[in-house]
């Protein structure tokens, strides 16, 4: 499951931007970075690393659950970091639909756009932890 280093290297990131969440955010960080936790791990167990060409189901399914799930986040927020996550959840689920298509992308190329809108949606959910965190700062509730 996480035995190259960039698979590690992306847990520690992952686990530590949720944690930042979890400890300095409101209840639609911790709940986006819920989400992303559930999805990360959930895709480490179902994908099948012989799969190099065509669809895999399975991590399509929880990206597309993930993607649903981010779209009510952003809908009920009125915050601005979820509808950037939602952005890059849905470059995530069309990069599954090129291969659906039989678009014969190139796996490496799947996987820059799979890793990288991941550190993306990372990276939004801290910011949207920081802004959360500095208002009720300057608001004096912490």
């Amino acid at each position: 499951m996480f035995q190259t280093l960039f698979s590690q290297i992306g847990l520690v990131c992952a686990v530590a931007a949720t944690a930042f969440a979890f400890l300095k955010g409101d209840e639609s960080e911790k709940l986006g970075a819920g989400i992303f936790m559930l999805g990360f791990f959930a895709s480490q167990l179902i994908q099948d690393l012989t799969v190099l060409q065509g669809a895999q189901w399975g991590m399509m399914a929880i990206d597309v659950i993930m993607l649903i799930l981010f779209s009510a986040l952003a809908w009920r927020s009125g915050r601005a970091w979820p509808v950037w996550v939602c952005a890059l959840q849905s470059l995530i689920v069309m990069s599954h639909i090129t291969t659906i298509l039989d678009l014969r992308p190139q796996v490496t190329a799947f996987i820059a756009v799979i890793n990288l809108s991941s550190y993306g949606i990372l990276i939004a959910i801290v910011i949207g932890t920081f802004w959360a965190w500095q208002d009720r700062r300057a608001a004096g509730l912490e």
